[in-house]
Parts: structure tokens; C-alpha cells; sequence
């Protein structure tokens, strides 16, 4: 019969090397959940909003494109990352699982079997909303890669807020001043909801995304957020 100590020790060791498997497949299911949502939302206003629909969708990539490797440069960053974030993501989803070469080979019009000539008609059926979804995927990328610009800028106001906010419940512990577990657990929640709103709303509305309209206004009110969090921080440090 094995030790207590030793069953804990097993569960530590393959709670450790399970662990970022567990975090690919959460982040992996997150991707999915995203993508999913814009094909919808990108459907939705291409068919029921839009009165030019596939031409609308491709002037919003055009010009977000053009702000993220303007954006890009402007942070010294290599402007190639954005185009290259979108094309690997459209790669991942229809080069890879051949969706891409089934639409080149449909249009060759060559003789084919009969499975693939009921795949070929579902695809010709559909082929307006594919290219939707195909757009949609670039579109993605490309915003993915102008938030991912914006990480650094993240942490340096995450440093300053926490700092100050360190600084400023040390002087209230030095001066008698109240406590609030309240204040501390509200500040850290609202940091998790306005960052999903700011991220889900860049990635997922079919507008012109300026992301420093958008980036901005959400990193002051998370530093603001920040700093509320560690001046009622009420744990001994």
C-alpha cells in the first residue's frame, strides 16, 4: 500500500505535466469559440445588414490590414507579422484541411466522382457564405496580431497601476486607514470583464477597427482597475 506522501507527490507531478496540455485544449476551444462567433457575425451582416455584403466585408480587411501594418511600424515592430498572423491563421483553417484546394479544383471543372460531386455542388451551393467565413479568417488574424501589439503596452500599465497602488496601501496600513476586501475582489473581476468585452468587441465587430480608439480608453481604465486592486490588497506581503 503506498504512502499518503507518495499519492500526493504522483498527483503534483502529473498535475504539473498535464497542465499546459490542459491549458492547449482550453485555449484551443477558446479559438474555436471565437472563430465560430465571427463567421456568425460576419454572416449576419453580410446577408441581413449590409446591401453590398462581400464587398463590404473585404473593404474592412483592406483597411484594417493597412492600420495594423501601419500600427506595426509604428511601434518599430515588423510589419510582415500582421499579414503573416492572417495567412497563417486562413492556412490553418482551409489550407490544411483542404477546403482551400477543393474550391481550385471544383473550379477546374474536371470530371469527378460522384462523392465529390455532391461535395462540389454543397460547396457551390454554399460557396458565398465559405467566402464569408474565408475573409472573416483573415480578418481575425489580422486583429489578432494589432491586440497582440498591444501586450506591452498592458504590462507597463499593469507595473505602474500595481506599483502605485502597492505605494498607496502601504501608506494606508501605516496610517490606520480602513480595509476593503470588497473594493480589492471587485477591481479584479472588472479587470477579467472589461478586457474580455474590449477583445471580443476589436475581434468580433464587423466595423474599421481603430484599435487605439478602442486600446487606449480600456488600458486607463484597467490601470485604474489595477491600482484599486493592490491598494486594498488586504493579505500580508
Amino acid at each position: 500500500m503506498g504512502s499518503r506522501n507518495a499519492s500526493f507527490h504522483d498527483g503534483v507531478v502529473a498535475g504539473a505535466l498535464l497542465a499546459p496540455l490542459k491549458f492547449l485544449f482550453a485555449l484551443s476551444l477558446a479559438f474555436v469559440g471565437i472563430l465560430l462567433a465571427a463567421w456568425i457575425v460576419d454572416w449576419v451582416f453580410v446577408f441581413k445588414v449590409w446591401p453590398d455584403g462581400v464587398a463590404q466585408l473585404r473593404s474592412i480587411l483592406a483597411a484594417d490590414l493597412g492600420r495594423g501594418i501601419e500600427l506595426a511600424a509604428w511601434q518599430g515592430g515588423v510589419p510582415g507579422a500582421v499579414t503573416g498572423t492572417a495567412n497563417f491563421l486562413y492556412g490553418l483553417v482551409f489550407r490544411f484541411t483542404g477546403i482551400h484546394d477543393m474550391g481550385i479544383r471544383f473550379a477546374e471543372g474536371v470530371a469527378l466522382s460522384i462523392p465529390d460531386t455532391i461535395v462540389r455542388n454543397f460547396y457551390i451551393a454554399n460557396r458565398e457564405a465559405i467566402e464569408v467565413a474565408m475573409i472573416g479568417t483573415q480578418l481575425l488574424g489580422v486583429r489578432l496580431a494589432t491586440l497582440a501589439m498591444t501586450v506591452p503596452l498592458l504590462l507597463l500599465v499593469y507595473i505602474v497601476g500595481a506599483t502605485d497602488g502597492l505605494t498607496q496601501r502601504a501608506i494606508r496600513r501605516a496610517c490606520g486607514g480602513r480595509e476593503s476586501g470588497s473594493l480589492y475582489h471587485r477591481a479584479k473581476h472588472l479587470q477579467v470583464v472589461l478586457t474580455a468585452i474590449a477583445v471580443l468587441t476589436g475581434l468580433l465587430w464587423p466595423v474599421v477597427a481603430e484599435i487605439r480608439w478602442i486600446g487606449l480608453p480600456t488600458l486607463v481604465a484597467l490601470g485604474v482597475l489595477f491600482r484599486l486592486q493592490w491598494a486594498y490588497y488586504k493579505k500580508h506581503l
